[in-house]
Formats: C-alpha cells, structure tokens, sequence
C-alpha cells in the first residue's frame, strides 16, 4: 500500500532515487534534510509500506505570497490590493521507472489535502506552483489549475 510520509533522512534512501530532472533529483540528495531542518520547506515523500526506505515521489511545501493583480481577474477583483497569503509546492517528482502510474496525481492530492487541512487553521487563498516546463503546466492545468496574469508558468488552485 502506498503511504504518504514526512521525509527523514535516516529512514528515506535519497540516494536510490532518480526522477530524470537533474536539478530535482539534487534538491533531494542535497538540500531537502537542510531545508525542511531549518523550516524552510516541508518534505512529504511517498513509499509503499512493502519497501519503506524507497522513495517513490516527493513535494515540498513552504508559505508563499501573491500579489492579487497575477490572479485571473474573476480571482484578483475578490481580494485586497496587497500580497495575499498562500502555500507553495516548490517541488514534485516521482521515480523514474514509475512514472505514468498516476504517483504525480496522488501526491498532487496529498499537497492539497496538506494545504485544506492548514488553511483551516492558518488563512491563505490558494496554493501555488511554478511549472518547470509546457508538460509540466499542461498536466497542473488538467486539475483546475489556473495559471498567473504575468506568469503563465506560475499556476495556482484556489482553496475554497
């Protein structure tokens, strides 16, 4: 069964792990322990409970900002002229040999039952993430995803 779990890096193999995107696969060997140490991002991975060491796919999430005038206009013309408060997915990537089994949309959901989950305690309007590339938005943009006035390749999804 596969499990969503808070990455640690005495019980997650970083190492093994190898999403095709050099820059990702990096942030996880390198950076992920010292950023989420320092509260910088939180690191959720996904393992199945059968080979727990072995990450199958990972996100971060940290605090985030948006100015209301990026929005769409149906969005920005509801909120204050002032930077609105969100989360942001800094990261998502899934095992190579496992991809287009459906782990991206899984941890998508997880990111974003992680944020309805918080916005019940801590206010923020949506969450947001920067697309990598055209393949990338394409697939946030099939979930609802609605990308920025000045940055298409910044999407957001209300959380309401």
């Amino acid at each position: 069964m596969l499990e969503e779990q808070t990455f640690h890096v005495k019980l997650h193999d970083r190492a093994d792990f190898c999403c095709g995107v050099p820059a990702l696969d990096d942030y996880l060997r390198r950076f992920a322990a010292q950023q989420s140490a320092k509260g910088m991002a939180c690191v959720y991975v996904l393992v199945d409970d059968l080979h727990p060491r072995q990450i199958l796919g990972f996100y971060t999430l940290s605090a985030a900002q948006v100015d209301a005038q990026r929005l769409s206009e149906t969005d920005g013309n509801k909120l204050p002229r002032y930077p609105v408060p969100c989360f942001r997915m800094g990261r998502l990537a899934c095992r190579s040999d496992r991809q287009g089994q459906g782990l991206g949309k899984l941890l998508v959901g997880c990111a974003v039952e992680r944020c309805l989950q918080a916005h019940r305690l801590v206010g923020a309007f949506a969450l947001l993430v920067d697309a990598k590339d055209e393949k990338a938005k394409a697939f946030y943009r099939h979930y609802g995803w609605i990308p920025c006035v000045d940055s298409p390749m910044t999407l957001y999804l209300p959380l309401r």
